[in-house]
Order: C-alpha cells, then sequence, then structure tokens
C-alpha cells in the first residue's frame, strides 16, 4: 500500500468573493483545497475534507490536475460549506458577508488506513477538537504543522493548548499570536508559544513577510513582492501548502530547511494571489517556482 508522504486536513469550500475591480461567484476555495494545490508540486499530497452532493465535477477536475489523492475527501448528503466576502481597495482587509457551514458543520475527519502512517500532517485552520481527533488517528508521524484563528482562541482555548503541545510547528499571524499569549511584542508571543512544546512558532504578517522563532533563534522573510493582488484568499493556506510540501519533499526539518521551506512557501503564495481561486496555481510549474525562487533570493541575499 501506498504512503502519502503529506496529509492535509482542512475545509472545502464554494466561495464568492468580490474585490475591488472584480467579483467571482461560485468559485472553488477552503483551507485543504489551496494547500494541497501549493503542496502538490513538491509531494504526494493526501486530502481530508467534506463536500456535498452540490460539489461541481469539475472542481474535482482540478484536483485532478493537481494529482491530489482525494481518497479523504468524504461526500455527505447536503451543500458544500459556502463563504462570502468582500475585499477593502487595499486588499489587506476583509468583510465577510455570509458563512454557511451546511455539512462541513457535522465534519468528523475520518482517515483512510492509507493515510494514517504517512509521517507528515498539515492540519489547516479546523477546530482543535478535529485537530487533535486527526492526531489521534496518525501512526508515524515525523512533522506536524497546526494553523489556528481568533475563533478556536476565544472558543476553545483549552483544547488549542492541547493541540500546541503535540505538533512541531504552530502557524498564526501577528493578532492571533498576541491574543493567544496577551502579549504585545511578538517576540515574548513566540518565545512563551515556543514553551508550550512546539519546535518552531511562525508568526505571519502579511505582505510584511513572517517571522520564525525556534530554540536557535529568530529567522524574519520578507513578503514576495507582487504589483497586482487580484486575490488574496488562501493565502495563507497556499503558503503553508507549499511550506509542508518543501519540508516533505526533503525528509528535512531541520533549521536550513524550514528556512528554505518558507522561502517556497512565500513563492508559491505569491503565484496564487495573482488571479482568483487556484487558477494561477492551474497555469504554473514546479520550474516556475524554482526560477521565482532564485529570484527571491537574489533579492534578500547580501554579498560580502
Amino acid at each position: 500500500m501506498k504512503k502519502d508522504k503529506l496529509i492535509i486536513v482542512g475545509s472545502v469550500g464554494i466561495d464568492t468573493i468580490e474585490t475591488p475591480s472584480e467579483r467571482h461567484e461560485s468559485i472553488l476555495g477552503g483551507s485543504a483545497s489551496y494547500a494541497c494545490a501549493a503542496a502538490s508540486f513538491f509531494t504526494d499530497v493526501g486530502m481530508v475534507g467534506v463536500v456535498g452532493t452540490d460539489f461541481p465535477e469539475a472542481y474535482r477536475d482540478v484536483y485532478r490536475h493537481f494529482k491530489i489523492d482525494v481518497e479523504g475527501l468524504q461526500t455527505a448528503e447536503g451543500e458544500t460549506f459556502r463563504w462570502s466576502g468582500v475585499y477593502e481597495d487595499n486588499m489587506d482587509h476583509r468583510r465577510t458577508l455570509s458563512t454557511d457551514l451546511n455539512i462541513f458543520a457535522s465534519f468528523a475527519p475520518e482517515l483512510p488506513a492509507s493515510y494514517q502512517q504517512s509521517p507528515y500532517l498539515f492540519l489547516a485552520n479546523i477546530s482543535p477538537d478535529l485537530q487533535l481527533y486527526v492526531l489521534d488517528q496518525m501512526e508515524e508521524l515525523d512533522f506536524v504543522v497546526a494553523d489556528t484563528m481568533d475563533l478556536w482562541i476565544d472558543t476553545a482555548r483549552e483544547t488549542l493548548k492541547q493541540v500546541i503541545g503535540r505538533v512541531d510547528m504552530l502557524t498564526l499571524n501577528e493578532s492571533e499570536a498576541k491574543h493567544l499569549t496577551e502579549k504585545n511584542s511578538l517576540i515574548q508571543a513566540g518565545q512563551e508559544l515556543l514553551n508550550q512544546g512546539p519546535q518552531y512558532i511562525l508568526i505571519k504578517k502579511g505582505e510584511h513577510g513572517s517571522l520564525l522563532l525556534s530554540q536557535e533563534g529568530i529567522f524574519l522573510i520578507p513578503a514576495y513582492p507582487i504589483e497586482v493582488v487580484q486575490d488574496p484568499t488562501g493565502a495563507g493556506d497556499s503558503y503553508a501548502g507549499g511550506l509542508m510540501g518543501m519540508i516533505a519533499s526533503e525528509g528535512n526539518d531541520h533549521q536550513t530547511a524550514i528556512r528554505r521551506a518558507i522561502l517556497y512557501g512565500s513563492v508559491v503564495a505569491s503565484f496564487g494571489v495573482e488571479q482568483f481561486s487556484l487558477d494561477a496555481l492551474q497555469q504554473i510549474t514546479l520550474e516556475d517556482i524554482q526560477d521565482r525562487a532564485k529570484h527571491f533570493w537574489r533579492m534578500i541575499e547580501i554579498d560580502d
């Protein structure tokens, strides 16, 4: 039985998104969609999520394009999770118009046997209870990354702490890091989270890049600069998926490999925001990613 190197658990959704220049209705979205697509450039990926009977076959074709293993994608009677939102002129802030959980409200991620021995796991932004439920099903994990959000910090803080204690890396944005730790300093927030068990804390700062904290010190990297952002939806999930895909492809979780994976995660995310949904990612190759990564490195390196 073939093992998938990386398993990604998250939401699969149908989104309606409005930006200052365009509106797109009923497009493919969800954290699992973005993360799996991004990771697929680097490694074999298995998706765990749930869709309704209304989920278009054309969107399954998108998953086939990326060669994503969908054995863990459940289909339940009813409607797929739907979200709609509007972005402000600066594309940095968005306003949610509606969230219809539908069949996602009763989602219980059951992992196929072929997934349970996979060494790499990304727990996208789902409830901490579900994250623990998935962790309990895995058998031979080498490296686990978990994402979270303010909702879970407010409603499931104690369970979230259990998750944090069982993962190798926690990713969250700067406001979430401060909220979770009640620290105004990101350095203090990161140190407190490190003390709860993870090897790495990755604090996402949007267009300003990211901050990695570990016992070995601090690593800063900017975001890859994009002249025109069409749709920022899923950028964080594409970033995490690219990062995890790179780690899984190298089979190495040491500091240098993590830092390189962060650079590649930023690059994949930069492609994703250039069009809506997964459209841009469908049009690129691993060679395109590698070329942009080299260009990115030349932007940030300092010659002697």
